[in-house]
């Protein structure tokens, strides 16, 4: 049995739900899958897991905070934006079916509710981690629901599986953990007899409960996790992920035309990659398949019969060991810190802290005390958002007008701060891109680090945070947006990883 994955880059329209009803009902028919020289007998059955279409999730919490500050018409028009662009896709893939109304009319009743929800955080005016939570299901449960009719369409027994009903977790909202114990037994109940009986269930990802019910998330990105714990849950054969690239690479493709696929890689290496930010693997996805040796593919939706990049335990002795440069864009970086040497490693641990309990992510920071200050590297649509926090976190309550102030006396020519009370400036630096090179043991005696350094250094790139693993073999750093492309292209030939794809 395969565990089929497929993320919101593969559900950003129409078409692409239908490439994926393509995908699945060749692999539920019982056609061969990506050609390796692995020899596999799989068990039946094709269980689905689904995120939400590309940029629900974050227009669905842009909306919960507009209703928290009162903005009622922004939300509302969120709304209807995510009912129109979902409605959208039913009439174009099921124009004369029944499936059409039905779906349809289950659209309308959950946007209905989201709508509800979303006044009930206006009258709190109070966005919590816990009401996050709830408002970001929506877009996987939509998800699911129209995949699931659209596979009926095409002859397939389908059913959308809501993962609240299977997946058990603590209540960390947000980041929940999940409680393998009764999730395991949640999905032998409730999904196993369904593979026994030839349906598919599309099981909504990223999203989850705790024991009593209450909607929890598992992070963001965390429809890959989902489909590892659904795999392991169900001792699958293996589990695929499905992106928009040829598995994982050694640079984006989007950025050098000729970066080569990483055709195998072990448990370890492809989690550190993770956590270093490949966007095709979210970080906790490797652990669950691990414990239960279960192999791992990364596969294009839109080039479905390359083999991709295979994870397992012991990758073949011939593969080539390449390092991978990690690059991801649309990030600002803050800085928060003292005028004077009032800044302390307490206030660094309390801003972050803070911003963590309000659900934001961030993705970098670095402390320096000889600057006084924290640099915090977050979404750029998170920015106002953690502004607003620190303020009210660090302020003395008194409203000011964004200027030129200066962190420990230095007016920063790229960003704007603002004075909280009389200890504190907070402020941005500029927007920022993120890049992090990850090497592999045995690639070169020297380490990562050396090796990028005196790259960065040759470029005469401007870094503006830097943060290294101890290991020496990875290495992650900041600069600015508009140098990310000449940065990256010129790193992977200063690293050697120019040539031909495996």
């Amino acid at each position: 049995m395969i565990v089929h994955k497929f993320g919101g880059t593969s559900l950003g329209s129409a078409e692409l739900f239908g490439k994926v009803a393509d995908i699945i009902a060749s692999h539920h028919s019982g056609a061969d899958g990506p050609k390796t020289d692995r020899k596999t007998a799989y068990s039946a059955g094709t269980a689905v897991v689904v995120s939400a279409m590309g940029g629900a999730t974050d227009q669905l919490i842009a909306g919960a905070r507009a209703a928290a500050q009162g903005r009622d018409a922004e939300y509302r028009e969120i709304k209807a934006g995510l009912l129109s662009r979902h409605l959208e896709v039913v009439d174009e893939m099921l124009p004369h079916s029944r499936e059409r109304f039905e779906v349809g009319g289950l659209l309308e009743d959950r946007l209905h509710e989201l709508e509800r929800l979303y006044r009930s955080i206006g009258v709190l005016g109070e966005l919590t981690p816990r009401g996050s939570d709830a408002v970001a299901s929506f877009g996987e449960q939509l998800s699911s629901q129209i995949l699931a009719a659209i596979l009926r369409e095409r002859g397939i027994r389908a059913q959308s599986v809501s993962a609240t009903e299977l997946i058990v977790t603590d209540e960390n909202f947000g980041a929940a953990v999940p409680l393998m114990g009764p999730t395991r037994g949640r999905l032998q109940q409730h999904i196993k007899p369904l593979l026994e009986q030839g349906v598919a269930p599309v099981i909504t990802g990223y999203i989850a409960s705790t024991e009593k019910g209450v909607t929890t998330t598992l992070g963001r990105g965390g429809s890959d996790y989902t489909a590892a714990i659904v795999g392991a849950g169900l001792d699958a054969d293996e589990v695929w992920i499905w992106s928009d690239v040829d598995g994982i690479l050694t640079a984006d493709p989007n950025i050098v035309s000729h970066a080569r696929t990483l055709s195998e890689l072990s448990y370890g290496e492809a989690m550190e990659l993770a956590y270093f930010g490949a966007e095709v693997l979210h970080p906790k996805t490797i652990r669950p398949v691990f414990e239960h040796g279960i192999p791992l593919h990364i596969l294009n939706t839109f080039n479905p019969a390359f083999p991709g990049t295979l994870i397992v335990e012991t990758p073949s002795p011939e593969r080539k060991l390449l390092p991978a440069i990690i690059s991801a864009t649309g990030f600002s970086l803050l800085a928060i810190g003292s005028q004077e040497d009032s800044w302390a490693l307490q206030m660094a641990a309390r801003a972050l802290q803070h911003l963590s309990e309000a659900g934001v992510e961030v993705f970098m920071f670095s402390q320096s005390f000889s600057e006084q200050n924290l640099n915090l590297v977050v979404r750029e649509q998170d920015e106002a958002h953690c502004l607003n926090l620190l303020c009210g976190q660090f302020g003395d309550g008194t409203t000011r007008e964004w200027s030129s102030l200066p962190v420990n006396g230095k007016v920063s020519s790229t960003g704007t701060f603002r004075k909280l009370g009389e200890l504190c400036s907070l402020g941005t630096k500029g927007r920022v891109a993120t890049v992090s090179v990850v090497g592999v043991p045995g690639w070169n005696d020297a380490g990562i680090a050396a090796h990028t350094f005196s790259a960065l250094g040759k470029l005469g790139a401007r870094v503006t945070a830097v943060a290294q693993a101890a290991t020496e073999q990875s290495m992650s750093f900041c600069i600015p947006e508009d140098q990310l492309a000449d940065t990256v292209r010129f790193l992977h030939r200063e690293l050697g990883l120019e040539g031909d794809h495996e």
